[in-house]
């Protein structure tokens, strides 16, 4: 039962991920989503795109293992987990993580986690602007912190080898995280 369950949701995605890559569908936060963790606001500037090379700086005061959008402003841990987790899991392990010497981590939104997608990056991916600084990047699936309402037994998540489409992941199953801080305060 628990693969045929797995299966669904793995075409489920895929053909969400098709949709997406011919402009059928939209990365911006579900309808009946609700976001636990991160600000809407943390988005600050979608609109001004800068070259991969501009926008993402390397953080020296967090020993070169962050880095800075300054399209957004967020923090990103430059190499996100390899490692597959449940959503319980992966959450926790961003708040208890210390990436160069910070504390402050958690898993992004959904619109944050997909701030950091180029849909132009065909697939296999990752679907990650070129020339970005970030290492051990896979083409898959990363959790968000992004929870649908009408079933509080999943998350949103994006996937970096199909275009950047996102996918409703059941909290049964394990997945990577990327963990996300709010400025390099």
């Amino acid at each position: 039962m628990k693969t045929g369950r797995f299966f669904f949701f793995t075409i489920v995605a895929l053909v969400l991920g098709e949709m997406l890559m011919a402009g059928h569908g939209s990365a911006d936060t579900p309808k009946g989503a609700r976001v636990s963790g991160g600000s809407p606001s943390a988005i600050q500037n979608q609109v001004k795109a800068l070259p991969a090379a501009q926008r993402f700086v390397v953080l020296p005061g967090f020993n070169h293992e962050a880095v800075l959008d300054k399209e957004t402003g967020l923090v990103w841990e430059r190499s996100p987990q390899t490692t597959s987790a449940r959503w319980i899991t992966a959450r926790r392990t961003c708040i208890e993580k210390n990436v160069g010497g910070q504390k402050g981590w958690r898993l992004p939104s959904l619109e944050e986690l997909t701030s950091l997608v180029d849909s132009s990056i065909a697939p296999p991916g990752p679907t990650l602007p070129p020339g970005h600084p970030f290492l051990t990047v896979q083409p898959t699936v990363y959790w968000s912190a992004t929870r649908v309402d009408e079933d509080a037994k999943g998350s949103w998540a994006v996937h970096f080898g199909l275009g950047g489409g996102t996918t409703f992941i059941n909290w049964a199953h394990s997945v990577p995280s990327w963990c996300v801080r709010d400025g390099a305060h």
